[in-house]
């Protein structure tokens, strides 16, 4: 099939090459010239594992290619993909107008292009136009309006979300859990069948629905995900109330096969570029029709005040006193194996170290320049984990990489002023950080005091910023 994707962010870039990796021709459209070029040079803009020689490939074999030409990437697609981004306001509403600049921009290329007259979905040689960015319900038909008001010849609509882990993207497109597709006629949902039924060999579903229905999945499978870490993380702060260990309780918790054990780690909560944003969108789809939204409302203030109450800790163990402190950071993406670092919490501890005078010192394997784009130069960064221990007060993980699960601790010990350690990931013991004469802050579990080598008294939970 001739496929065109519009926009090469994450979702764009990752859902086109798959699908030129099994044969298609594939077009990715963007506005931004430099982008592009760097792309026809097989340079990824975005860091994602395997993606690079993937590009790489498809490009050599003449499957993929990438261009800022909107007639040529319209006229000559089967099935045109929108995959731009949908931006959240204040208050968690997306902000459609990428997506309907590309409806427009689609409507005027349907209208110029060849094919027969008179309006409808009926032709089999009608557009499919499927709106893969993670939108609110109603979108399509939105789009559907906007598109008709620039042709009367036909074209149809589907509804198609993503769900790709950073980090683990390539493999979550070609071995998906199930594909979900929205249309409105069969005959939409046969094609897209067709275009995924390559990846979907090993048994996992296809499940054709209504497109209202497809756009809601992505929410709803999102804002699940997003409740069980707020509820794991609400349970850490009990536990570290009453002196019980999250691990434990964990771990009686998740035998029960209801309840499972993914999404059930505590830590800093959630960040990046959807649990945030799908939430509040959820919690704004109901505003918009007069329905509060009681537990995602909470979901999303658990997830926010989480990193207030690890902040605390650091604050209340310097007594307040950050001016002048030397402070590194382990990770800075908000999860492991992605640069992405839209929401992480490592963010909002830096700056907050920032805001009270202290030096922070940071390294991440793949995240500096990300975090550059947003925190400049206020940062140090280096590629030494062990040297921006070196004289630093403290030492806080942020984010779970894998070179950061068992480090050197004499080195770390050897270089800190103090051995303090606030981990944000629970990737320690706190047993045996207290045998190594550490002062060892985690999230739902007892904090060991090397001073005395005992459980240290319990910091207060209560924010203080």
């Amino acid at each position: 099939m001739r496929i065109t994707m519009v926009g090469t962010g994450y979702v764009g870039l990752v859902t086109g090459t798959c699908f030129a990796n099994t044969g298609n021709h594939v077009t990715c459209l963007d506005i931004d010239e430099r982008k592009i070029g760097r792309l026809r040079e097989g340079k990824s803009p975005i860091y994602e594992p395997g993606l690079d020689d993937l590009l790489r490939r498809n490009i050599k074999a003449g499957r993929l290619e990438f261009t800022t030409d909107k007639a040529q990437a319209y006229q000559s697609a089967e099935i045109i993909f929108i995959c731009v981004g949908t931006p959240s306001d204040a208050r968690g509403r997306a902000d459609l107008k990428y997506v309907l600049a590309a409806a427009e921009d689609i409507g005027r290329a349907i209208e110029a292009g060849p094919g027969p007259t008179g309006g409808g979905t009926d032709d089999r040689r009608a557009k499919i136009i499927v709106i893969k960015s993670t939108v609110p319900v109603g979108t399509n038909a939105k789009v559907r309006d906007t598109i008709g008001r620039f042709t009367r010849k036909p074209f149809r609509m589907a509804s198609n979300p993503e769900f790709l882990k950073e980090g683990a993207a390539i493999n979550d497109f070609n071995r998906p859990d199930r594909v979900v597709i929205g249309c409105e006629d069969k005959g939409t949902g046969d094609r897209l069948r067709d275009l995924y039924e390559p990846f979907v060999r090993q048994g996992n579903p296809i499940f054709i629905m209504d497109i209202p229905s497809a756009e809601m999945v992505k929410y709803a499978s999102n804002a699940m995900l997003a409740t069980k870490i707020s509820f794991i993380n609400e349970i850490a702060l009990l536990c570290e109330r009453y002196g019980a260990n999250v691990d434990e309780v964990r771990r009686g918790m998740c035998s029960d096969v209801r309840i499972g054990n993914k999404f059930l780690y505590p830590g800093l909560g959630y960040g990046g570029s959807c649990f945030p944003k799908d939430v509040l969108a959820c919690i704004s789809m109901g505003e918009e029709t007069d329905l509060t939204t009681l537990l995602l409302a909470a979901v999303h203030e658990v997830n926010q005040r989480q990193r207030d109450m690890f902040w605390s800790r650091i604050e209340e163990y310097f007594a307040g006193d950050l001016a002048g402190r030397r402070v590194a950071i382990w990770g800075i993406a908000f999860k492991p194996g992605t640069d992405d670092v839209r929401e992480a919490p490592s963010i909002t501890l830096m700056r907050r170290l920032i805001d009270r005078g202290a030096k922070v010192v940071a390294h991440d394997p793949v995240a500096h320049e990300t975090c550059r784009e947003i925190l400049g130069d206020t940062v140090e960064y280096s590629d030494d984990m062990y040297g921006i221990v070196k004289d630093a007060d403290c030492l806080v993980v942020c984010t779970d990489w894998d070179e950061f699960k068992q480090p050197d601790f004499d080195l770390i010990k050897a270089g800190l002023k103090q051995p303090v350690i606030f981990d944000g990931r629970n990737l320690y013991r706190p047993e045996f950080l207290a045998e190594l004469g550490f002062t060892y802050y985690s999230v739902g579990r007892p904090t060991v005091n090397a001073r005395v080598n005992t459980p240290a008294t319990p910091v207060s939970t209560t924010p203080t910023a």
